[in-house]
C-alpha cells in the first residue's frame, strides 16, 4: 500500500494511491463506501487502523476503485506533523563517516533526537540558518514504527515497522565541529528534516537490503549506496532503540545516509529510495534572504 498526505481545502489528509498512479483522498473512500476510517496518516498509524485499512482496500475489486474521484496534482506535505519521536543515526555508512575524517562507530550506533519543529514536506524550503555557513542534506531511508514496543529483537523487528518513507536531514556542520556536543542545536533547526511525500508499507519494498538509497544535488547523484552496506541494519536500529525507550506508533527512525552535500542558496536536493516517489526540496540561505 502507498500512501500520502495533501494538502486539499486547507486541511492536511490522507491519500492512497492505485498501482495505476491514480490518487484517492480517504475522505472520498469513505464517502463512496459508507465507511469511517480515519482521514490522517497519523492518526490512522496510532488508532491501529492501517493494517484493516489495507486489508479492506486489497479486497475491494479493482473497478470499483476506480470509480472514486482522482485527485489531479495533490500538493504533497508531510505524512504527519507531531511525531512523538525523531531518531536520526549519525555515521552508517562506513564510507559516509570517511566524508567527515571520522571513525564509524562500532558496537553500538550513534543515534540523537530531533525535534517536529523541524518538519517540512516534499517542495517546501530547507533554510539554511544565520548561524551556519556550512550546513549539509542528506538522504536517508526512514522506518516508521507502526505499534507500541518495548526491547524487541532484531528478528521480531519487522512485525512492528509500519513502513518505509524518504527522508532528507539537515546539519549545520560548521557548528558541529566546533564540539560534537553542539549535535543537538547543528540538527535541530526549523526545516531541518524533509519527509515524505510517499509511505510504502513493507510489502511493496521487496528485498529491503538490496535498496538504494541516493542524495542527489542538482539533478546530479552525489552518493548512493545500498541498505546492506549500513554498518547497522534497519530492523537492529529499531531493536536497538526499543530497548533505550518504548518506541511508539508514529516514531520515526532516520537511519543514516550514504553521504551528505553541502546545500547552498538556489540548490536543490533529492532523496532517492528505489521504489518510492522521491522526495525534493529547494534552498534558501536566511543570510542572503529576508524571510
Amino acid at each position: 500500500m502507498r500512501l500520502s498526505t495533501i494538502l486539499k481545502d486547507g486541511k492536511e489528509i490522507a491519500v492512497i494511491r492505485n498501482e495505476g498512479g491514480q490518487v484517492t483522498s480517504l475522505t472520498d473512500v469513505n464517502d463512496f463506501f459508507e465507511q469511517s476510517w480515519t482521514t490522517t496518516m497519523f492518526e490512522l498509524i496510532q488508532s491501529n487502523q492501517l493494517s484493516h485499512f489495507e486489508k479492506w482496500w486489497n479486497e475491494l475489486a479493482d473497478e470499483n476503485k476506480e470509480r472514486i474521484p482522482s485527485i489531479e496534482d495533490p500538493d504533497y506535505r508531510p505524512l504527519y506533523r507531531h511525531p512523538r519521536k525523531i531518531w536520526g543515526i549519525g555515521l552508517n555508512y562506513v564510507d559516509h563517516a570517511s566524508d567527515l575524517d571520522e571513525a564509524a562507530p562500532k558496537g553500538e550506533p550513534a543515534s540523537f533526537m530531533k525535534p517536529d519543529t523541524a518538519i517540512i514536506g516534499h517542495g517546501d524550503k530547507i533554510k539554511v540558518p544565520q548561524q551556519s555557513e556550512r550546513t549539509t542534506g542528506e538522504a536517508e531511508l526512514g522506518v516508521i514504527i507502526g505499534r507500541e514496543c518495548k526491547d524487541v529483537e532484531a528478528a521480531d523487528a519487522g512485525n512492528v515497522v509500519a513502513g518505509y518513507t524518504t527522508i532528507i536531514d539537515m546539519t549545520a556542520e560548521d557548528i558541529l565541529r566546533k564540539n560534537p556536543r553542539y549535535l543537538t542545536r547543528a540538527k535541530s533547526f526549523d526545516t531541518f528534516f524533509s519527509f515524505g511525500p510517499e509511505f510504502i508499507t513493507p510489502d511493496e519494498i521487496g528485498d529491503l537490503l538490496e535498496v538504494n538509497v541516493t542524495t542527489k544535488i542538482n539533478g546530479k547523484v552525489h552518493r548512493t549506496n545500498k541498505v546492506r552496506n549500513m554498518t547497522f541494519q534497519p530492523y537492529e536500529l529499531v531493536s536497538f532503540h526499543s530497548k533505550v525507550m518504548t518506541l511508539l506508533p508514529g516514531d520515526i527512525i532516520s537511519t543514516g545516509t550514504p553521504g551528505a552535500v553541502v546545500i547552498r542558496d538556489g540548490d536543490k536536493i533529492e532523496c532517492e529510495v528505489d521504489r518510492m516517489m522521491v522526495l525534493e526540496n529547494s534552498v534558501v540561505d536566511l543570510k542572503n534572504n529576508e524571510e
